[in-house]
């Protein structure tokens, strides 16, 4: 991750349920709760970055994690199975704008074979689907693609964007060519 870059910054200001191994003194305001604890056994969702340095504590030198880490709603069993069904007709950008960010991220803290194996899927189906609409952009608006497009995470949006004007630099070299040689 860069410092600079906003799409790392914005991956890790998403939010992630973790749950409190430990009871701490004052952090009840992470919870709503001003001037109390919180106790063990508290869910509580914290952005990304805030979650990876707490459930990475014990490495850090205590005798056990500050919290541990669970799937946010966007990666959680209901979206999996969704994508495994049709990856197409799932709204990524309403989950997570940087969807895949997110899973790159959640898989760098947790061993999910699984979730590897769908999302890997999912983008690869995806893909084609953004190739077909970026190559053919009248068809894809109008035949029922807008849909499909506004639900493009920002990988997929800078995906498409890149395959349309590749599409278009290829029709325009072409052209160049072909009235070249008349």
């Amino acid at each position: 991750m860069s410092y600079y870059d906003i799409d790392a910054i914005l991956t890790d200001a998403q939010k992630v349920p973790c749950i409190f191994e430990i009871t701490i003194p004052g952090l009840g305001y992470l919870e709503g709760n001003s001037n109390t604890d919180i106790k063990q056994g508290t869910r509580v969702e914290l952005p990304l970055w805030l979650g990876e340095m707490l459930g990475v504590s014990q490495r850090l030198g205590t005798m056990t994690n500050v919290v541990s880490l669970d799937l946010p709603t966007a990666l959680g069993p209901r979206i999996q199975n969704a994508l495994k069904a049709d990856p197409t007709t799932v709204d990524l950008r309403s989950l997570a704008s940087h969807f895949y960010s997110l899973g790159e991220r959640i898989l760098s803290l947790l061993e999910e074979d699984e979730l590897v194996d769908i999302l890997t899927e999912t983008f690869k189906k995806r893909a084609a689907e953004i190739a077909d609409h970026a190559h053919n952009p009248a068809g894809a608006i109008g035949g029922g693609g807008g849909d499909f497009l506004k639900g493009l995470d920002e990988n997929e949006r800078h995906l498409f964007r890149t395959a349309h004007e590749s599409a278009k630099a290829i029709k325009q070299f072409l052209a160049d060519r072909n009235s070249s040689k008349k």
